[in-house]
């Protein structure tokens, strides 16, 4: 039965009157918005860092010193109190027999004396190596083919299809010497001196330590080099240019040993030597009658490099006391009053002198055997000669880094590895105190009871790429703090790896 017009009527009024109050009571909290909005954004925040840590860039803390000094696990950052020379030594190898200074030999004090500092931080591209290969000498971050719930970081070395053997610290790949890019070889090189930081405990008297088994320069007999007792940083010459005055240096009680400060003093003491060298020092000639230049010995053999103060630059080789000529070239005379750099490299069988920006190169050959063998030869020598008036500066003697071949399973001189497809051999740059590929005894673990050769990094494996140094060394509020969280800007460093160029 239809309702009476005036009740409808009555309805649609009781409706109008409701209508407008019910999105009031809709109507939500200013403040309880907000924190919606903020938590939908950390979600969002949370989601892409989750993301971008899972598939593009991750940070990792190094836990040892096997990339020593590349990168350094634990350790104490000490100054050597005798010249001076700053140094890092891992936490673990501070031990009951005192570090030395690697480069004035000094014992530094049976405890540490400074607090320990963490490993360094470092960044990792961890999508690289899905779209590029790895190349050789990359800084590369993988799981540790025996446990892989560890992350193992090392250097690479050799890849797929390569066969890969250490010849007297050198790498060689498929029989022929493998260098480094330049500025990986920049990286590598580790000091034997630098006339900088002298020993403090000398006498201002040549003569009296013209024996000294400490390390340093000395005038060879006739030579007139005022060697810098009164400004030790400086080795000066005054003398008429017909005449060839010598330095001979004396690398001190270790030799050329491939001795690391890191490591403290038990593992360095027997320890092969390298020959392979680096003397560099700025000129500031005085006139342009004379002539500076550096001499290495490797094998037995001398190899020489000259630059004249006109500007010519000259490579040689010493046969019996009589120079061979290897290559030369005319650059740039030296401006009075200004200093410029010569070195003189003689590194993974390449002779390379730069004198400022100009450079002069020779090969010695890529096979084992190109420069002679290291068996029962003398052990190498380093000498600075020259004529007329000029003084040096900055003067210091460095070693390439040194791949150990004793005491591995794999890859030595006389046990050369092949690598399959799938598979990447891998050193630390610490090499004395590296367990990586050259050592590893038990075969690597896969899913489902696979297992891999061991001595090798499955592709699977590989994590990515270490690209930079974003933390290490940072400085504490006080030394009573025991959180160093003032970030050491020097410190921030990239991380160099592959590239087609050679040093």
């Amino acid at each position: 039965m239809d309702q009476p017009p005036q009740d409808a009527e009555q309805t649609s009024e009781r409706l109008a009157q409701t209508t407008p109050a019910e999105p009031s009571l809709r109507r939500r909290n200013p403040a309880f918005e907000g924190i919606v909005t903020t938590v939908d954004w950390v979600l969002i925040a949370l989601i892409l860092a989750l993301t971008f840590r899972a598939f593009v860039m991750e940070a990792f803390r190094i836990p040892t010193g096997s990339m020593a000094e590349t990168l350094r696990g634990d350790h104490y950052p000490v100054r050597c109190l005798r010249c001076g020379y700053r140094f890092d030594v891992g936490n673990d190898c501070y031990g009951t027999m005192p570090p030395r200074c690697p480069s004035c030999a000094a014992e530094l004090p049976e405890r540490p004396p400074v607090p320990e500092s963490n490993g360094d931080r470092i960044l990792v591209l961890k999508t690289l190596y899905q779209f590029v290969e790895p190349r050789r000498w990359d800084v590369v971050v993988f799981k540790n083919p025996v446990d892989p719930r560890e992350n193992y970081i090392k250097r690479m070395i050799a890849l797929p299809g390569e066969t890969v053997q250490i010849i007297d610290g050198d790498i060689y790949i498929n029989g022929q010497i493998a260098r480094k890019p330049p500025r990986v070889q920049e990286e590598l090189f580790m000091p034997v001196f630098l006339n900088d930081y002298q020993d403090r405990t000398r006498g201002h008297d040549e003569a009296d330590d013209q024996e000294d088994s400490r390390p340093g320069f000395h005038n060879e007999p006739g030579s007139a080099w005022d060697i810098g007792r009164a400004t030790p940083a400086i080795l000066a010459l005054d003398q008429d240019p017909d005449g060839v005055h010598t330095l001979r240096f004396n690398p001190g009680p270790l030799g050329y040993k491939t001795k690391y400060g890191y490591n403290g003093r038990m593992m360095n003491a027997n320890q092969p030597t390298c020959s392979d060298l680096m003397v560099q020092f700025h000129v500031l000639a005085d006139g342009e009658q004379g002539h500076v230049g550096v001499a290495l010995r490797k094998y037995g053999r001398w190899y020489r490099a000259t630059v004249r103060f006109d500007g010519h630059m000259t490579l040689e080789r010493m046969d019996r006391d009589d120079p061979l000529l290897l290559a030369d070239v005319t650059g740039t005379a030296p401006s009075n009053g200004r200093a410029r750099r010569l070195r003189f490299a003689n590194v993974d069988h390449q002779l390379v002198l730069t004198w400022g920006q100009e450079s002069l190169r020779y090969d010695l050959g890529r096979e084992p055997d190109a420069v002679g063998h290291p068996h029962r030869a003398p052990l190498p020598d380093v000498r600075i000669f020259g004529s007329g008036r000029m003084r040096l500066l900055h003067a210091g003697v460095w070693r390439d880094t040194h791949y150990t071949s004793a005491g591995s399973l794999r890859a030595g001189e006389e046990e050369p590895f092949t690598l399959n497809d799938g598979e990447y051999f891998v050193c630390g740059d610490n090499s004395p105190n590296s367990l990586d590929a050259r050592m590893w005894n038990q075969p690597g673990r896969g899913n489902n009871g696979q297992t891999y050769r061991m001595g090798v990094v499955p592709r699977d494996y590989l994590m990515g790429k270490a690209f930079i140094v974003y933390w290490a060394n940072a400085f504490r509020l006080s030394p009573q703090h025991q959180l160093a969280v003032i970030p050491n800007v020097s410190e921030i460093k990239v991380i160099h790896g592959g590239s087609p160029a050679e040093f």
